[in-house]
Order: C-alpha cells, then sequence, then structure tokens
C-alpha cells in the first residue's frame, strides 16, 4: 500500500496474508523453537522414539531427527526450512540431523533478545559470523587424528554413534556390517585421496524373519530375482558373467504395423526371419562361452531356449543400478550390442553363483568376489518396522565411517566439544569492543544447548550438571576440553575414557549449517502468503480463509 496525492494505491492483494518487520522475525523464530523443541527428547543415547503416521497411514517408529522431520506436516515457511536442514544434514554426512534442528532452534531463540531491543538484524547476523569463524577453528583445534587402518578405533567410533540410536542392542553387528560394507566399497582416488560412496554400491535388501544375528555384508550382490527357465543352472562356481543393456528378444515396430500377406510361405518367411535373427544374436552371445547373462531388457522364449541347450543361465529386466554394482563386483563391463562383446567385456571375478529360496521369494547370490567394489547388506528381523530403523541406523553408522575415511579426525562427543568452543568463544568475545560482542558471546550460550539436553534425556538434574561441567572447562588445562556428559547416567566424565569420539566432519557441518540457517531466518523481514488452500467445501480459499487446524507457529495444517 502506498499513498499518491493524499489517497491510497493498493499494490497487493487486500486478501493475501502478509506479516512483516519485527512480526516477521518474531513467527520466525517462535516456529523454529516449536519444530527444535519437537525432537529435542530425541538426542543422545536415552533418547525417545516417536510413533508417526504418513499420509498413506503406514507408521513409523523412530528417533532419527530427518526420518520424523520429513513425515511432520507443517505449514510455517520457516518451519518449512527448519525441515529441509536436516535434510541436507543426512544428505552431507549423514548423522546430527537432531543436533542440527536443536542447535539451530537455541541459536534462534538466542537471537530473540535483540530483536526485542531493535537491534538491527545484520548486526546480529555479523556477530554471529565472526563466532562460526571462531567455533570451526576451534573444533579443528580440539580434534586428533585416527588411522583408518585402526580397526578397534573405528569400531569405537561407530559404537558411539550408533550408541544413540534404537539399534544399540545390536550394536556390535551394526558396526560391524558398516565397517564391511565401507571398506569394500572404498576406492583411491588419483590424487591420492579417499572415494566412498555407498549410495551407489552399497544396496541393502531387508527381508522380514530370522534373527538380527543373521545380517550380513556380502562380498559381492544379492538380486531379487530368479532365472527365466526351470532348466538353467541354478549354481556355478567361478561363472563367466556378461553383462547385458540391450533386448534379448525379437525387436517390434515403435508403432503399430499391419502387413497384409497373399500366400501362406510369406508368413512362414517372416517367422524364420525372426528366428533367424534371434539364432544370430544368440550365437553372437554363445561364441564367447559365458556362464551366466544378465540383460536389462527382456528375453524371449526362443532366445532362453538357444541359452539352456548352450548351458547358460540367464536374468532379465534387471535395474541399471544393480546392473552397475555386478559389473563393479565381478569385474565385467555393460556391453550394449552384442555385436560389440569383447573377451575383456567378460567378468570373471565371481567366485560363485547361486539361486537361494528365502521367505517366499528367490535371490541370486553372486558372491565370493576377488576384491568387490561393490556389496549388497543383507538385514533379516523379526518385523518390517524393525528392520526399517535398523536400515536408518545403519545408514548413519556407514556415512559416519565414510566421513572418517575422507577426513580422518575426530572430537570428542558428549557435548564436550560444544562446551569446549562455547568457552573459546567467551574468552574470545572479551577482546572484542564493539557491540558484535553480544551477539558473539551468545553463539558460545546456544552451545550449551547439547549438554544441557543430554543431562535433560537422561532425567539428570540439568543446572547442576550443567553448572559443574561449565566450572570444569573453565579450569586452563588442555585435558578438561574432552570431558562431557556421560549420557546414559546424566553425570560428567571424561569422554577419553568413556571412548565416546563423533567426526570432525560431522561437528562442523552442524555447527555451519546451524548458524548459517539461523542468520538466513533472521534476514527475513517480510512473509507474503500468496498460496491458496482448500476451503472444507472441496473449492479452492482465497487466502487466510479456512484450512485445517494448527498452533500458533504453523505445525500441523491440513490432515
Amino acid at each position: 500500500m502506498s499513498q499518491m496525492g493524499g489517497g491510497q494505491v493498493m499494490v497487493m492483494n487486500v486478501q493475501s496474508k502478509r506479516e512483516h518487520g519485527r512480526k516477521a522475525q518474531m513467527g520466525n523464530i517462535a516456529a523454529a523453537k516449536a519444530v527444535a523443541d519437537t525432537i529435542r527428547t530425541t538426542l543422545g543415547p536415552r533418547s525417545m522414539l516417536k510413533m508417526i503416521i504418513d499420509a498413506m497411514g503406514g507408521i513409523v517408529i523412530t528417533n532419527d531427527g530427518n526420518a520424523i522431520l520429513r513425515e511432520v506436516d507443517v505449514s510455517h515457511p520457516a518451519a518449512k526450512s527448519m525441515i529441509e536442514l536436516s535434510r541436507a544434514q543426512d544428505e552431507e554426512v549423514g548423522d546430527g540431523t537432531t543436533s542440527v534442528i536443536v542447535l539451530t532452534g537455541e541459536v534462534l531463540h538466542c537471537a530473540l533478545p535483540f530483536m526485542q531491543k531493535h537491534m538491527h538484524p545484520t548486526v546480529v547476523i555479523r556477530g554471529f559470523t565472526e563466532a562460526l569463524k571462531a567455533a570451526v577453528e576451534e573444533c579443528a583445534a580440539v580434534s586428533i587424528g585416527v588411522d583408518r587402518a585402526d580397526h578397534a578405533a573405528m569400531k569405537q567410533l561407530l559404537t558411539s554413534c550408533v550408541g544413540t540410536k534404537f539399534s544399540d542392542r545390536f550394536s556390535s553387528t551394526v558396526v560391524e556390517l558398516a565397517m564391511g560394507a565401507v571398506e569394500t566399497v572404498a576406492t583411491t582416488k588419483r590424487d591420492g585421496g579417499q572415494e566412498v560412496d555407498i549410495k551407489r554400491y552399497a544396496k541393502v535388501e531387508k527381508i522380514p524373519g530370522g534373527e538380527v544375528e543373521d545380517c550380513r555384508v556380502l562380498k559381492g550382490v544379492m538380486i531379487n530375482k530368479d532365472i527365466t527357465h526351470p532348466r538353467m543352472r541354478r549354481k556355478i562356481k567361478n561363472p563367466r558373467i556378461l553383462l547385458l543393456d540391450c533386448s534379448l528378444e525379437y525387436k517390434k515396430g515403435e508403432s503399430q504395423a499391419n502387413i497384409e500377406m497373399s500366400r501362406e510361405e510369406d508368413w512362414e518367411l517372416l517367422l524364420r526371419a525372426e528366428e533367424e535373427w534371434i539364432e544370430k544374436t544368440c550365437n553372437a552371445i554363445i561364441k564367447h562361452k559365458p556362464d551366466l547373462v544378465i540383460t536389462e531388457k527382456g528375453v524371449g522364449d526362443l532366445t532362453q531356449h538357444f541359452f539352456v541347450k548352450a548351458g547358460i543361465t540367464c536374468l532379465r529386466r534387471l535395474r541399471k543400478t544393480d546392473n552397475n554394482r555386478v559389473a563393479r563386483s565381478c569385474g565385467a563391463t555393460i556391453v550394449h550390442r552384442v555385436e560389440e562383446i569383447k573377451e575383456a567385456d567378460i567378468g570373471t571375478k565371481c567366485g560363485l553363483y547361486e539361486v537361494k529360496k528365502i521367505g517366499d521369494e528367490y535371490f541370486s547370490f553372486i558372491v565370493d568376489c576377488e576384491a568387490p567394489k561393490a556389496c549388497t547388506i543383507l538385514l533379516r528381523g523379526g518385523s518390517r518396522d524393525v528392520l526399517n530403523e535398523i536400515e536408518r541406523n545403519l545408514h548413519d553408522a556407514m556415512n559416519v565411517a565414510r566421513n572418517v575415511y575422507v577426513d580422518p579426525r575426530i572430537v570428542p562427543g558428549g557435548g564436550a566439544t560444544e562446551m569446549a568452543v562455547s568457552r573459546a568463544l567467551l574468552n574470545r568475545a572479551k577482546t572484542i569492543d564493539s557491540v558484535l560482542q553480544w551477539p558473539y558471546k551468545q553463539i558460545a550460550v546456544a552451545l550449551e544447548v547439547v549438554p544441557r539436553t543430554l543431562a535433560q534425556n537422561c532425567g539428570a538434574n540439568v543446572i547442576r550438571v550443567v553448572t559443574n561441567l561449565r566450572a570444569k572447562h573453565a579450569e586452563d588445562s588442555p585435558q578438561v576440553k574432552t570431558w562431557g556428559i556421560n549420557g546414559e547416567t546424566g553425570k560428567m566424565i571424561d569422554m577419553k575414557e568413556l571412548g565416546i569420539w563423533e567426526p570432525l566432519a560431522v561437528k562442523v557441518q552442524t555447527l555451519k549449517t546451524a548458524v548459517e540457517a539461523a542468520c538466513l531466518l533472521l534476514r527475513v523481514d517480510d512473509i507474503v502468503s500468496a498460496q491458496r488452500q482448500k476451503s472444507s467445501q472441496g473449492r479452492l480459499a482465497k487466502p487466510g480463509e479456512g484450512g485445517g487446524p494448527m498452533d500458533e507457529h504453523g505445525i500441523g495444517g491440513d490432515v
């Protein structure tokens, strides 16, 4: 709205919902705090589980921050932004999804007094940014190196990651699975660095039934496929494997075509031409003497007949991702045309091909491979819910192992790093003369939320424990930097004794994501809602006219 010559000119639709200035900033802070409070109880080894009914009516039981928030229906834009943070953290480092939300909510809560005193947001943001730089430097100073070849140290690191999860009682099994998968998939790049692509080359297969102790990492790949013909071999030792992504059945036209024939012999000629093409294609494959042919497309009945005569086993309609894993594990190359097959394209590094029945389904095992660079993680468990939660925990453990392979530095857990960084920031803040000193100090105060929440979730006396920990870190000694909260008992302890460590990459990413996201939300001074919602009558409602029930922070919305 603006005024020209004394009259009012309406620029925006009067029915658009708009918040601006301090009101928008306060609303963003309240929404972010509400999201953080929702999952605060899921932090640490004594965390609680959340039961969520998703949009399809399925039940999700988990304490994984990202898994919870992606199922929660929110309408406030700041709350949606917070949920994106958890997803970004999960994709980047795979762990710390709950910590990043809790820390972001606390940083914004610490910015609230400055907004109420009408301090300009850019001044607050400048102070936060300076504090973030110092915090990252202090994290690097607290960190220590770890030897990737030291299995005991790596297992202890992964155990501290799995210790906060639902599968804590199966921690030894999950740790072994994560270690085995990452060691299998890891490759050395040309520059000497490590590349660990667990997303593409470590596939998790969940099969209900059996016990959790039956879970294992296969030295190869398992595929949910059976042979195409009952007379094909179901077990082959040291098979020669050929991978194709072309069809092994007669090509049909893209569009519908009609053929008129005046003689009966013409029909026989057409059938013979089709058979000759298939026979020629099969002969091009058979001359290379493969034992197992796998294709991403279809395999016709006549092709199967020729393969059975030649003693070749065949699998069809394999996913591209599965085909890539098979290629990587057995040393084969995916061929696009049968005329281009060379001896070098045949995979010979597989020790055993076998078809097994597990439960009600048949699975093909391509295992005992020589130095496989892809693997399948076979998960067994009592129910689908247990398997889903173990898979989420395994995903976090594998990402932690991957982070250490890429950057082999670790920091103490249990809130010890946060308290050490907080103490360092308070000391540095005394050297700042300008008004930036106050926002700078508030980052130090916000970092205490992690040890405070750990103590709170295991029922300890929060004020006493955090005050004692603060006093411990005030001692001028490098040994106190590893003191934190024992998440099981709520007492102070040296993390070196307890053996709780976290990768530096996770900690730094958590700090960066939390502070930068808080700065982003503090910069917003105007929220215009132009989105239309469906009213109860089924028509598109005007902005602000109806919609589902929600609280004052916009959490809830249409269900």
